[in-house]
Parts: structure tokens; sequence; C-alpha cells
């Protein structure tokens, strides 16, 4: 979206327009839009209209129902941060002692919506004039948000009474490709992390892939993941990590928020052994984090292989930083001994996790050629170096 385009949708026709339209359906649109044209809508106005439709309706999964009143761009909406999430950033805030927090790269103002909804003042900053002005729609029921259009690097946070500073530096280009030199976001990650030095508490959203070896030794490093989807690594300085440096994982589930932290040593590494009556596949943010020791003390178990983040026990001790499976059978991977297998035991509908091995699931299921009615569950991994086929059920 342009900025001709957001301006036509932030008329009061463009705004009716949008709010009358029916629930995105892709099939629909063309159909639509061609019915909305012929009654004397100008066509710009329309494609934005769908456009932002389109948009609302994906954001429903990071937004929920304030999706629909809110404004988005496409980049904008790939790297907002889901409300569960921001709200959790927020609360770091307040716990803080914080009053007051800059946002210097805003985007949609999904974070900045978090921080003043829980009271803080906030200055939500975007180098972009579209995204500052959707940003500043968003964040229209907020009175203790200011949204300017500008470099959030250059703002002088003494001046503003910043006491908090917050940035989620773009990770892709122009053309929608990944960035992965953090010299090359926008803005540059070390000059967002120098802004500790005038505004200690400093906190950065960056993508989970970035190694340990890249972290600051000062941070708290937190992996967030939500219903099993690793979203964000995130970086919190001085009074935003209050247990100081090191890493944790988030996980946030259904059945709440669950929060597992490394101590300064950490357990040791957990011994290998044979595969137990229970599997346990450690959440991908604690993976991410460096924390399957942790989990492998917790349920009292060992690892499957030395460079497999699986773990066995013979003990079933539920936790939220894994999935508990029954281990049902245990047999070396092969394909027609699976299949004579799974035959026998009428198997038609089989879910197929891996873990370090180079099977195709997808394939492995065509060539399976399963016909039964029943439905199992395999677990494709290594067991001391050797390839398995581990049969479980889940719990």
């Amino acid at each position: 979206m342009d900025a001709a385009g957001l301006t036509k949708l932030l008329s009061p026709t463009g705004w009716a327009l949008l709010s009358a339209l029916p629930p995105y359906d892709e099939r629909r649109t063309m159909a639509l839009s061609e019915r909305l044209r012929r009654e004397g809508l100008d066509p710009e106005l329309v494609a934005a209209a769908l456009t932002q439709s389109r948009l609302r309706a994906k954001a429903h999964a990071k937004f929920g129902d304030f999706a629909e009143g809110m404004l988005f761009t496409a980049a904008g909406l790939e790297q907002a941060t889901r409300l569960t999430v921001a709200a959790h950033h927020a609360r770091r805030y307040t716990a803080a002692g914080i009053t007051k927090v800059a946002d210097l790269t805003c985007g949609v103002g999904a974070d900045s919506m978090a921080f003043a909804g829980v009271g803080l003042q906030v200055l939500a900053v975007d180098l972009d004039e579209v995204s500052a002005s959707v940003a500043t729609v968003n964040l229209r029921h907020f009175p203790e948000a200011e949204v300017r259009h500008g470099d959030g690097l250059a703002v002088d946070l003494e001046a503003a009474g910043v006491d908090g500073v917050y940035a989620d530096p773009a990770r892709r280009t122009s053309s929608g490709s990944r960035v992965f030199d953090p010299a090359a976001y926008a803005p540059p990650l070390d000059a967002v992390l120098a802004l500790r030095s005038r505004v200690p508490a400093l906190g950065l959203k960056l993508g989970p892939g970035v190694p340990h070896s890249a972290l600051p030794d000062d941070a708290e490093a937190q992996w967030v993941s939500v219903d099993g989807d690793v979203v964000e690594l995130g970086l919190w300085f001085g009074p935003l990590a209050p247990d100081g440096p090191g890493r944790s994982a988030l996980v946030l589930r259904p059945d709440g928020a669950h929060v597992l932290r490394s101590g300064v040593e950490g357990p040791p590494a957990p011994p290998v052994g044979p595969v137990g009556a229970y599997l346990y596949e450690p959440d991908g943010a604690v993976i991410r984090a460096g924390l399957v020791a942790e989990v492998a003390v917790a349920v009292q178990g060992r690892l499957v292989d030395r460079t497999i983040a699986y773990v066995t026990s013979d003990v079933l001790r539920p936790t939220p930083a894994a999935t508990a499976y029954r281990v049902l059978d245990t047999l070396p991977f092969g394909l027609k001994r699976l299949r004579t297998y799974l035959r026998e035991r009428d198997v038609g509908r089989l879910t197929i996790k891996k873990r370090g091995t180079a099977v195709v699931p997808e394939q492995l299921r065509a060539q399976l050629s399963l016909r039964g009615a029943a439905e199992s569950t395999i677990i494709l991994t290594r067991v001391d170096g050797r390839q398995q086929v581990l049969v479980v059920e889940p719990l």
C-alpha cells in the first residue's frame, strides 16, 4: 500500500467501504471488485480496501478480533509481534518500573499498542511514512501514544523523557528476501545495542535463528514459542532482565505461559541411553535456547543420541517444556520392514515426525501406500548413532 492508497482509504468513503466489506473470501474477491467498480467507486480505493480486507483476515492469527479495527502493510504484518507475545514484552517494562517507552521501529504499532494498553507512555517512531501513518491509525484509541515519522536512532531520548527503549529491526530487504547479517538490519544491530549506554532498559526483538555466539554477554536472551511455533528471540538488558544475563525459553500454550531458564552453570550434559517407556520432544524455543539438559533433569531422562534433541525416560513427568509420548515399539529403519509392520496393524493414517534423518515424510508416506483404518504416529530419528523408528502414542 502506497501513500495515495492509504489517503483514499482514510477518507470517509474509504473507511465506510472497508467497514462494509464482507468477510474476506479469495474466491469472491474478483467478482466483488468488479461489482464495486461498476457501482462507481474509485478502482484504486477498491483495490486498497480489498487488500486491507485480505491482510485483516491474515492478521487474525496474530491479533484476533483486534485485526478488524486495524490497518496493515504486507511487510508490517509479516514482522508484527503477536499480541499475546507483545503483552509479555509490555509486562517486562511495567515490572521494571518504566514509565515511557520509545518504540524506535514501530511498524504497524503492535508492540506500541501493548505498551499503551498497560498504561505506559509511548513514543512510536518509524522511518517509513506509510508505516508511521498506519501505526497512527492503530494507536488512535491510546492517548498515551505519540507517533512520529522519522529515524528512531535520531530521537533525543533524554529530551523526550524516555526511560525504556524497544526496537524490532527490519530483517528483510525491500524485495522481501531475508537479511542474515546483523550489520545489514535496519537499523543495524550494533547501532541499536549502543543505546543501552544511554537508556539501560533496552529490549530487542530478533529472528530466532541468531546463533548463541552472536549474543551480547550482558543480555537475557529469551526464545519465544506460541503453540509450538518458535516466533522470536528477545534480548533484554538492564532492569528488563531482573534475573541477569542468561538464556531462557518462554513457551506460550493454551494452558498458559511457561518459562524455562538456564542457571549460571546449567546442569551437566545428559547421559545417552536406550529408549525408555516415554519420549519427550522439547519445545522449539527450549531447543533454540539450549535448554534440553534442563528438560532431561525435569523428566529424569537421558538423550537418545548425543546430537539429537529427543529425551527418553522410564517415568512419565509431564512438563510444559516438552511434548510427551508413550513409546509403543522400536524397530530399525527400513521401508519394507516398516510397511509390513504398519499393514499388519491396519494403519492407514500415519503421522510422521523426524529429527536427525534425511527422510522426507511426504515421500515416505507415499512409498508406504497404507490403506488401513487405524491411526498411528512414528518418529524417525537416530538412537545411539543408528537410524530407528519409534512407534509412539501422544500423551
